[in-house]
């Protein structure tokens, strides 16, 4: 067996593959850039070797480097992770050549399915159902109208090299299929290197569904089940679970057989993925072969009871596997949350700053990937994913519980996240009936996530177990609750929200009714606890906790709840103080997140239109198209291509 390894990666997924290499008691080498410096990856290996600048391009991107980092700390093998180099294959080669073992596949299948348009191509002369398209390369976006009109609207615009949302684009007509060709154009040169692009029909309301496979160098391929992927935003992957609530035995077969006999025709070694777009009448289609491993390779790993991690060592050092496929058996269900440094409450715009706080739930059934910790610097230099939440179960109805009490239990201070919207999207009735297509997130949150409206029942326990907090809280120096008790309480949120509540002190906990219903909010909470743990009519409950002049807020279930708990002379005098109004800030065009301007396309002067693309920023290896709310005219453009800035400086002024 290998002796040492060198993760050729960062951030979770190096911890990953770090934590199974030390378990074969394999040493480990990391890699680093000057952001990453001090990062958790770094700390967790053997030995750590920097590698450049911030940017991937200079660093993570650069293959020489990762061969003198190999040559100086004596690493006899590279595990590329995801992204970067995983699917390059001029790394590869170059591992060959200097006689450094690759721990994925051969080069015959990442040549031919890692370029999604070689791969489509080779699937298509197997007799593999593929997506209508155009596998030719795109020469400009003339082109690119031209072939999309031939195909017929919508379709998928693609990055031939591309993955994980990046150099992805849907066009539903001309002008979307022009500019989604120069987006995904500039997406994939930034992300991958590669600015090969090729156009697909675009499948409506499809599943996508996804076939692990596991090959050794002897001729044995396996494939451990699925997993749905449909939870999708932009693209990129959101919520994934395994197995699938929409296939039954047959259609796993069918589609695990037909993944096994591409992966053979590649001569396909190590851990694999065959993507497919399924449809309601359970046809399928190939998409891509993914040659490396997946982000959500966790939920196989927890209904298989592999580690795939450890498996593609063991195949890249020239072992047999000792799974045959009657081996495989699938035990429960797992399903997994990307945590993303990101505002959902702002169109998700990435979001950058220092981990003020960071606490990860725990529990027999919980695994947390990830590579920060408190005091973490998250950068605009790479993708925002920040950890992976899994959860388990015996089965879909656990793990969907088993997640919604852990997303309850993650603590995350000092950046935007999103996970409320994940706690929203897990708790939503459709997600929950299995109803799932790779339009769920567009379709139920057309206008972007606003927050979670809670049912009657839930915000008068979370009501309920607010006035526990305030009335703990203001009673510390007393050191009891009795004197506090027996009286009325107004429970509100602002000037339009109130709920009259009365409350009697009970052993370990309270009694509060409201209109004549009696809630028992029973609870060991003290001041200074961040978490409120309570058992509130006998059912176990989790919040999040923060205190500030007189507000007791409360994060449960997705929502973020304000109250205020105060007697009700108080509370009348509270409706007349005046409500402070945000200032006027439409006649500026403001940037919405850390990040680079790629391009701005007006000048001072200009009319502009509603919808008009105004200027393109870069972050998190993303463009995010800027455009006009209003019909106007640009005064003043205060920021240009290759500029930096800085949440809501200002790029453009209106008249």
């Amino acid at each position: 067996m290998f002796k040492k390894i060198l993760i050729a990666n960062r951030g979770e997924i190096a911890c990953r593959v770090i934590r199974s290499a030390q378990e074969m008691g394999i040493k480990t080498v990391a890699v680093y850039s000057e952001a990453d410096d001090g990062a958790v990856h770094m700390r967790n290996a053997d030995e750590a070797v920097h590698i450049g600048p911030a940017a991937a391009a200079e660093s993570y991107l650069i293959i020489d480097k990762i061969i003198d980092a190999c040559k100086q700390t004596g690493a006899e093998a590279v595990h590329p992770g995801y992204g970067f180099l995983s699917e390059n294959q001029a790394f590869a080669d170059a591992l060959d050549e200097a006689g450094i073992a690759f721990i994925g596949p051969g080069q015959k299948a990442i040549a031919s399915m890692g370029d999604k348009i070689a791969s489509k191509k080779l699937a298509l002369e197997a007799g593999v159902s593929t997506v209508p398209g155009h596998m030719d390369l795109i020469e400009d976006a003339d082109h690119a109208v031209k072939i999309s009109g031939e195909i017929g609207y919508p379709v998928m615009i693609k990055a031939s090299a591309g993955g994980g949302g990046k150099g992805m684009r849907v066009a539903y007509d001309d002008d979307e299929a022009r500019e989604g060709f120069q987006s995904a154009k500039n997406e994939a040169i930034s992300s991958f290197g590669d600015d090969r692009i090729f156009i697909e029909k675009f499948v409506v309301d499809p599943r996508h569904i996804e076939i692990q496979v596991l090959a050794d160098k002897h001729g044995n391929c396996i494939y451990l089940g699925e997993r749905e992927c449909s939870i999708q935003r932009r693209h990129q992957k959101v919520i994934e679970e395994a197995p699938s609530p929409f296939l039954d035995e047959d259609l796993r077969k069918a589609m695990g057989e037909q993944a096994v006999a591409l992966a053979r025709e590649v001569d396909y070694h190590s851990a694999g993925t065959v993507e497919f777009i399924v449809g309601a009448d359970r046809s399928f289609y190939f998409l891509e072969m993914n040659t490396r491993l997946q982000v959500e390779h966790p939920v196989t790993e927890l209904i298989t009871g592999v580690d795939l991690v450890e498996q593609m060592i063991r195949i890249a050092y020239g072992e047999k596997l000792d799974l045959q496929q009657d081996d495989v058996t699938l035990t429960g269900w797992a399903v997994e949350s990307r945590l993303y440094a990101e505002d959902p409450y702002r169109g998700f715009l990435p979001s950058i700053g220092r981990l003020r706080r960071y606490t990860i739930p725990k529990g027999e059934n919980v695994r947390v990937d990830t590579g920060v910790t408190e005091g973490s610097e998250i950068t605009m230099f790479y993708d925002p994913m920040i950890a992976k939440l899994v959860t388990y179960g015996a089965n879909r109805e656990d793990a969907i519980e088993e997640m919604g009490r852990a997303l309850d239990a993650y603590e995350v201070k000092g950046i935007a996240h999103n996970v409320n919207f994940l706690n929203a999207v897990c708790n939503h009735p459709r997600f929950k009936a299995g109803n799932l297509t790779t339009g769920f997130i567009a379709e139920e949150y057309p206008e972007g996530f606003v927050g979670v409206e809670l049912d009657t029942e839930t915000y008068e326990k979370l009501a309920a177990l607010a006035v526990l907090v305030q009335l703990r809280h203001a009673s510390r120096k007393k050191k009891k609750l009795a004197e506090r008790a027996g009286e009325d309480w107004i429970v509100s949120e602002g000037k339009e929200k109130s709920l009259a509540v009365h409350v009697e002190d009970i052993k370990g906990g309270i009694d509060v009714e409201i209109d004549g219903t009696v809630i028992a909010v029973r609870s060991k909470w003290k001041p200074g606890k961040r978490f409120v743990k309570a058992e509130i009519n006998g059912r176990k409950i989790i919040a999040q906790l923060e205190l500030s002049r007189g507000i007791v807020q409360l994060t449960h279930g997705g929502a973020i709840l304000d109250f205020s708990v105060q007697r009700p002379a108080i509370a009348e005098l509270a409706k007349l103080m005046p409500v402070k109004v945000a200032p006027d800030m439409s006649k500026y065009l403001l940037c919405p997140m850390p990040g680079m301007i790629v391009s701005v396309h007006v000048d001072e002067g200009e009319e502009i239109k509603a919808g008009q693309t105004l200027a393109v920023v870069e972050a998190m290896k993303m463009e995010n198209i800027l455009r006009a709310e209003n019909d106007g005219v640009v005064s003043k453009v205060s920021a240009s291509a290759g500029d930096t800035l800085a949440v809501d400086d200002i790029i453009l002024e209106f008249e």
